[in-house]
């Protein structure tokens, strides 16, 4: 695969606003843990190889297991998870897939369970922060494996 074009390099603007929102999702308090694997979720719903490969090696650099990364895509079939993080998964999997269906009342209130307003606010800004990446990287096809960790990652 061939990268059709650096977007970062074409649209500095552009990629600095959406950095900008990925620096208030890493500052708002929700747990690093937890936005990586919102992140990869996300991305392997959409099917982004790049954003994978990042947030995995960010997720494990922050500690995260390969047996509840391995497992992320069947979570609701495993007990790696905390309710809290299942609350996040569930949120993530149906604001990706947004066109398939509404988000439910019935969802909505299970995960105002586990988070505060500020905290479903930001989670939510996270997952619209990632699904623009993935969308970026898959236009323009960013190439999986070339990302090198930073601290400023998104």
């Amino acid at each position: 695969m061939e990268q059709r074009m650096d977007f970062y390099q074409v649209s500095p603007q552009g990629t600095a606003a959406m950095r900008g929102l990925e620096k208030h999702v890493r500052e708002c308090g929700l747990e690093r843990s937890l936005l990586e694997l919102v992140k990869t979720r996300a991305s392997q719903i959409n099917g982004c190889a790049y954003c994978i490969d990042m947030h995995t090696k960010d997720a494990r650099a922050a500690g995260e297991t390969e047996q509840r990364l391995y497992a992320l895509h069947v979570w609701r079939e495993t007990p790696f998870y905390s309710d809290r993080e299942r609350a996040a998964l569930e949120w993530t999997e149906s604001l990706t897939r947004i066109t398939e269906n509404e988000v439910p009342d019935e969802l909505y209130q299970r995960v105002k369970a586990h988070f505060s307003d500020v905290e479903l606010a930001n989670l939510t800004l996270a997952i619209v922060a990632i699904n623009g990446w993935n969308r970026l990287a898959i236009a323009f096809r960013a190439v999986p494996g070339s990302y090198q960790r930073k601290s400023a990652a998104h």
